[in-house]
């Protein structure tokens, strides 16, 4: 049986990579950039660098640094109008996975016009817009390297996912030296992030020996490094390690996709405004749990790579100390609870049923071992507030 798999054209991978903006420009064909990125990055003098870089190769650039976490659909169009205005022929996303995920948007949108919602699941958008060049700043959301964005729908709050060929990046630039001056939250959320995806990846129903591969070795270099990384964000072994986990995870599961954690993280994000590698943190221990019986080996292989079992053990005893790690991963990079970060439990309550329809409307919870019910997916949100 064979397998679609999808990688950009190029990426340069290292210490120092961003060097090579101007090369993978001209690669391209491309003469007229524009830079999407946030205010962070132009205030720690990233967005200034990428550019320099790019004047001193004599290609024009401007920078767009109004894109804001967690995308919604309205938050792009800006940007969009000063794409096609200003007839830039690339894109090049600095930041973590919400101005990635924005340039997706803007890519297609510049090129195809309509509205965001034209190109929700279950529609494929395989569709050529402009060329994204992605250049991470955290390690954690792998969006260098999928084709998926998420943007959410002002209208309804409903975080809507786009798949296609068209939102996979062209080149990316990994580069573990843009990460070492995240601070530890962020750290901690987008690491738990990566983790969540190269788990998901090698359970779900979708997964292949190629996404099987790279989810195991994402996995091997992710759980020794988290901590150390939560702890002592200057750890340069440690940095390096989490970047090459975090573009190996995106990879997996750009190939195998995500299964229940972000179907029912996304509606989480999307209503209480929780950040994304958060509320996968504060759903992945208890959605293991739910889904080990249906695929116990493959769960007890993702303890084995973590470090946390033996080949020689039981599966039960590897899948009871997975399940024991990522509460104490929780635990030490302080994941709160929904209450502790702020949600009332009336107010969930009353978007509770919303939520549902929205997780299994993405299509993810269908990917996963064990797949959930409506009643058990409540159970599930309400265990939350545990």
């Amino acid at each position: 049986m064979s397998v679609s798999v999808t990688l950009p054209r190029m990426m340069e991978i290292g210490g120092g990579a961003i060097a090579r903006v101007p090369d993978m420009v001209r690669n391209l064909n491309a003469s007229r950039v524009l830079l999407i990125t946030d205010k962070t990055m132009v205030q720690f003098g990233y967005a200034d660098k990428v550019q320099a870089l790019l004047t001193q190769a004599d290609i024009e650039s401007r920078v767009y640094a109004d894109t804001i976490p967690e995308p919604t659909a309205s938050s792009v169009n800006e940007a969009v109008q000063i794409a096609k205005d200003g007839g830039f022929d690339c894109l090049v996303a600095l930041g973590g996975g919400s101005a990635i995920d924005s340039a997706k948007a803007i890519s297609i949108l510049a090129r195809f016009g309509g509205v965001m919602r034209d190109y929700k699941v279950p529609r494929i958008v395989n569709e050529e817009g402009l060329p994204i060049i992605a250049i991470p700043t955290t390690a954690g959301t792998g969006s260098e390297v999928t084709k998926f964005t998420v943007i959410t729908d002002d209208a309804t709050d409903e975080k809507m996912l786009c798949v296609g060929l068209g939102f996979s990046p062209t080149a990316a630039i990994v580069d573990y030296e843009l990460t070492m001056t995240l601070p530890a939250r962020i750290t901690a959320d987008t690491g738990i992030d990566a983790l969540t995806h190269a788990i998901e990846a090698y359970v779900s129903r979708k997964a292949s020996p190629f996404s099987d591969f790279n989810a195991l070795e994402a996995m091997r270099l992710i759980a020794p490094n988290l901590r150390k990384v939560y702890h002592t964000g200057s750890d340069t072994n440690a940095r390096e390690s989490m970047m090459r986990g975090a573009t190996l995870a995106g990879i997996a599961f750009s190939n195998a996709s995500v299964a229940l954690v972000h179907g029912m993280s996304r509606p989480i994000g999307a209503f209480f405004h929780v950040p994304h590698g958060l509320s996968n943190a504060m759903l992945l221990p208890s959605i293991t749990a739910f889904s080990i019986e249906e695929a116990p080996e493959r769960y007890a292989k993702c303890a084995i790579a973590m470090g946390l079992a033996t080949e020689s053990d039981p599966i039960d005893v590897a899948n009871t100390r997975l399940v024991e790690e990522l509460d104490a991963i929780n635990q030490e990079l302080n994941v709160p609870t929904l209450a502790e970060f702020g949600v009332s439990q009336d107010e969930f309550e009353s978007v509770l049923e919303t939520m549902i329809e929205q997780a299994l409307a993405s299509g993810s919870p269908s990917n996963n071992p064990r797949i959930p019910t409506p009643d058990e997916m409540k159970s599930l949100y309400r265990h939350l507030w545990s």
